[in-house]
């Protein structure tokens, strides 16, 4: 499966490259796509206006310009124009050039039936879209017309469940089937799959035991902050993971991160914008932690009769301690036997990453112990 980085290495701080405020995005007609993982809105996905033309997308073109926003854009598109060739697509290309969208920030998402005589004609349109750089999506899986084997031959990034099909999956059995099998397989053709109109949580239960990454929907509106508070679905635990306690992303909370490149004194600010902060974490470029600046330890460092003077303008890495990090899927238990291997550093932060080694959140240790002293009651 293509890395879901490739929309990710569009904005490299989730702390500045969120959804924009809600001022402005209440005037763009748009829906947040949501990493489930991590709570955060990745792209916005402009509507579809069923008419089988292209107003709706050239009009969330430029109402998105306007309100600033710099998350990637899922633009659907009629199937008829991807057959008509670069004339029919023509005032979407222009739109984009106007606002100053390049197509690496575009997703196409191609809706509306295949007709089995016009297959070659979508392939090569879908080739040739994807040479000038647009990302390939397949929408309404489940209930329009698409040929299942049309899948391997598009090799679409991304797979997009009909909204239809979830809405009606918790009371029916076997459309949840039918949605379950059909995200299986877009995963196995190399797809990311996107679950939308998620408005329950059973529907978000259902989707995450799928292994589906990408949703939206009224339940996954994004706060303040941009990000998305995810609930996590109730699970069945294997006894011994049961004695081992609940995964330390279920404490997981947001990461104050600094490029790894950044000074003492950008670290001392960062502290200084909210007393709650217990800890900054220096990332690399690819947001994979590389020092951890405990809060106390790093101030009383500064602090001291020439400590500015001596470590201000220095890279804050000079004063980091080595991260100690544990993968999302770390039970408690053993996130605890992780904290008490340095004695001087119990109580630091750890650091929670993903599979790729890049930094998630951070889970305070105190939580854990909470946790593993409620167990024992």
């Amino acid at each position: 499966m293509r890395p879901l980085t490739m929309i990710h290495s569009l904005y490299v701080s989730s702390r500045t490259h969120l959804l924009p405020p809600a001022s402005a995005a209440a005037t763009v007609d748009v829906t947040p796509i949501v990493d489930l993982d991590t709570g955060g809105v990745i792209a916005l996905q402009a509507p579809g206006d069923g008419h089988g033309n292209l107003s709706s997308a050239i009009r969330t073109v430029t109402q998105v310009s306007r309100s600033e926003a710099l998350l990637p854009l899922v633009l659907p598109v009629p199937s008829s124009a991807v057959i008509g060739g670069s004339a029919a697509l023509a005032p979407l290309h222009e739109a984009l050039r106007t606002v100053g969208r390049r197509p690496r920030e575009v997703i196409l998402m191609v809706r509306g039936d295949f007709a089995q005589v016009e297959r070659q004609s979508l392939l090569t349109g879908l080739d040739g879209l994807r040479a000038i750089g647009y990302l390939i999506a397949v929408g309404d899986l489940g209930t329009a017309h698409i040929p299942l084997d049309l899948l391997t031959d598009a090799a679409p990034y991304l797979a997009v469940i009909s909204p239809d099909l979830i809405a009606r999956m918790p009371r029916d059995p076997r459309r949840a089937a039918l949605a379950e099998s059909l995200a299986a397989l877009a995963r196995g053709v190399g797809a990311h799959v996107l679950a939308p109109g998620v408005a329950e949580e059973a529907q978000l239960s259902a989707v995450r035991s799928w292994g589906v990454r990408l949703a939206q929907g009224p339940m996954l509106i994004p706060g303040p902050s941009g990000r998305v508070h995810v609930p996590i679905p109730v699970v069945q635990q294997e006894p011994t993971q049961a004695l081992l306690g609940p995964r330390v992303q279920e404490f997981l909370l947001p990461a104050v991160t600094l490029p790894a490149e950044a000074t003492a004194e950008e670290a001392v600010d960062a502290f200084g914008t909210e007393p709650s902060i217990t800890s900054v974490i220096l990332v690399d470029e690819y947001q994979r932690p590389k020092g951890s600046l405990d809060r106390s330890r790093f101030l009383l460092s500064i602090a001291t009769r020439f400590g500015h003077a001596l470590y201000g303008k220095k890279p804050a890495l000079r004063l980091a301690d080595s991260v100690r990090s544990a993968p999302k899927t770390t039970p408690a238990i053993a996130a605890m036997q992780v904290a008490g291997r340095d004695a001087e550093r119990v109580y630091d932060d750890l650091v929670v990453i993903d599979e790729f080694g890049r930094c998630m959140g951070i889970v305070r240790v105190a939580d854990l112990i909470r946790q593993v002293a409620a167990m024992q009651r």
